[in-house]
């Protein structure tokens, strides 16, 4: 999608930079999360530390988890893990608390496209992909399981564990789970065909996405 190196450096760190800021967006509606910001929610809840930095850990403890499948990060990958803590716990910081339910539908309504939006430019880049992404591929291309298996099972276990923690589960995460997938394949389609446009009609390969009813989104 984007084939020059300051194109793509700039999609991957805008991208990664709104991947941040719709979590917290979800975060301040309260109507509930992704899977693994349930997680992340839920022991950030239980410990002193930031959303942001209990985002940030549990990507450097998923990157340790890709050694024994023989993953490589990419340096998408390493600013995945710093761009979107900072991101999210600035943009929790900023956001005012929502109190009527009139403002958060909207809000969280509005954070599962902006999510969508983020992950297609953050895939265009082509950097290398999240630490949580990369583990569900290392898995797949190491037990021979499918993707939607493996992938349902990793989010499943994540959003059970930070259910039990207290994370918040609600119709936003259904939404989410019932929305991203295909609201990043139709955003897909629209920029390509806006690429081959701009380009005089030429074909520009666009990469499947890996998402399935019920998982996370994969810029993760």
């Amino acid at each position: 999608m984007f084939t020059r190196l300051p194109a793509r450096l700039a999609a991957l760190f805008v991208g990664l930079w709104l991947y941040g800021f719709s979590m917290a967006l979800m975060v301040a509606a309260g109507l509930g999360l992704d899977p693994w910001d349930v997680f992340h929610q839920g022991v950030a809840q239980r410990t002193s530390l930031s959303f942001g930095t209990v985002t940030a850990l549990t990507g450097a403890a998923v990157l340790l988890l890709w050694i024994p499948i023989r993953q490589r990060p990419g340096f998408g990958t390493v600013a995945n893990v710093v761009v979107i803590a900072v991101a999210v716990d600035t943009s929790l910081a900023l956001l005012p608390e929502l109190n009527s339910m009139a403002v958060r539908v909207p809000v969280m309504l509005s954070a599962v496209v902006l999510n969508a939006l983020a992950t297609v430019l953050y895939i265009g880049a082509g950097l290398g992909p999240g630490p949580r992404d990369g583990l569900m591929t290392g898995l797949v291309a190491r037990t021979g399981l499918s993707v939607r298996l493996v992938r349902t099972g990793i989010e499943v276990a994540v959003l059970a564990t930070g259910w039990v923690l207290g994370g918040t589960v609600g119709v936003g995460t259904v939404v989410y789970a019932l929305g991203i997938g295909p609201l990043i394949q139709l955003m897909m389609r629209l920029a390509s065909r806006d690429s081959r446009a701009r380009r005089g009609g030429a074909a520009i390969p666009v990469a499947p996405v890996p998402v399935t009813v019920g998982e996370g989104c994969p810029a993760r």
